[in-house]
């Protein structure tokens, strides 16, 4: 929902009708006003105490909406807020090149690298054009070959998880979508270099394990990772997507739910209210974590890497009865 050229989640109307009180009291004030100071101090106040209360209760669905908010920093923003020096590479060398998917050379700290990331696009015609984030086989087959490249190299691969899913079209299909993700399952596995992945909005289904094979895996906060989209799964069981919300809740699909889970390895906390409300802090955070996790994978001779990443794969989904 749009108000004022703003978007406004659902369950946040209540914030959004006392950020227009404080804005319409600070438009109305002038600084001798010293009453109406008080009252927008005393607004402000409920309004961050509200922010809490709310984030701190999020239902799965709601954490679904959050990280599909429109102003949600996406793989370009981090990449602008703290990669240097960044060198985009195109095509896979086989069929074209798929914007829906972004790959290049950068630096992150004091670390060259390989950034591989979903790419969903901001303004409307940009998002046709990545198809919604959604990759096509040569998109995965783009960053397959620019891994390996920087397999070559020597250099670590970063990756940037954010999509709702691989793109399901009849074209998409026929030039060997399963195919080209099952391709890179196998070749991340072996990969003879460090890699970090972090979802930083939707992980959807083999569209997000396409680039998710790695040594730390990592989720935001409010994002989200599960084998299918709550609305796809509600499709499945119910035939119709109105129970997303029920799907939501059982699908386990939060940044705890996977942390508990033993699926990813970190969780990095978001700033209060998300993301998309102070790009600049989760840009500090993200790249905080990512150096410092690639200073440590950089300790290890590759033959433990290798055989880590291996164990960590084989052991998901694994438990025991009694």
């Amino acid at each position: 929902m749009s108000t004022n050229g703003i978007y406004e989640l659902d369950f946040e109307r209540p914030l959004s009708r006392l950020e227009r009180q404080i804005t319409e009291l600070e438009r109305q004030g002038d600084s001798s006003a010293s009453d109406m100071d008080v009252e927008v101090k005393q607004l402000r106040e409920s309004y961050t105490t509200l922010l809490k209360k709310t984030y701190n209760k999020l239902t799965p669905w709601q954490i679904v909406k959050v990280a599909r908010h429109p102003s949600r920093p996406q793989t370009v923003d981090y990449i602008r807020h703290f990669v240097k020096d960044f060198c985009e590479l195109h095509g896979d060398r086989y069929f074209g090149d798929d914007p829906a998917i972004i790959t290049g050379f950068g630096r992150i700290g004091p670390h060259k690298v390989m950034i591989v990331g979903h790419n969903k696009g901001k303004e409307t015609r940009e998002k046709i054009a990545c198809h919604f984030g959604c990759a096509h086989p040569e998109g995965y087959r783009k960053a397959m070959a620019k891994m390996k490249l920087a397999e070559k190299f020597g250099l670590p691969i970063v990756t940037f998880i954010d999509t709702p899913g691989a793109y399901p079209g009849v074209g998409a299909e026929e030039r060997g979508q399963a195919e080209a993700i099952a391709y890179n399952l196998r070749e991340m596995s072996r990969l003879r270099v460090p890699i970090v992945c972090v979802v930083i909005g939707e992980g959807g289904s083999g569209g997000a394990l396409g680039i998710g094979v790695g040594d730390r895996l990592a989720m935001l906060q409010y994002s989200w990772y599960s084998v299918i989209s709550p609305e796809g799964c509600a499709a499945i069981l119910w035939k119709t997507g109105e129970q997303a919300e029920a799907a939501a809740a059982q699908l386990h699909l939060t940044a705890q739910d996977n942390l508990k889970l033993g699926i990813m390895d970190d969780v990095i906390d978001e700033p209060l209210g998300g993301a998309h409300r102070d790009p600049t802090i989760i840009g500090e955070r993200l790249e905080k974590y990512l150096v410092q996790s690639l200073r440590d994978l950089k300790r290890f001779k590759i033959d433990n890497i290798l055989r880590r990443r291996y164990d960590k794969f084989r052991n998901m989904g694994s438990f025991t009865t009694s």
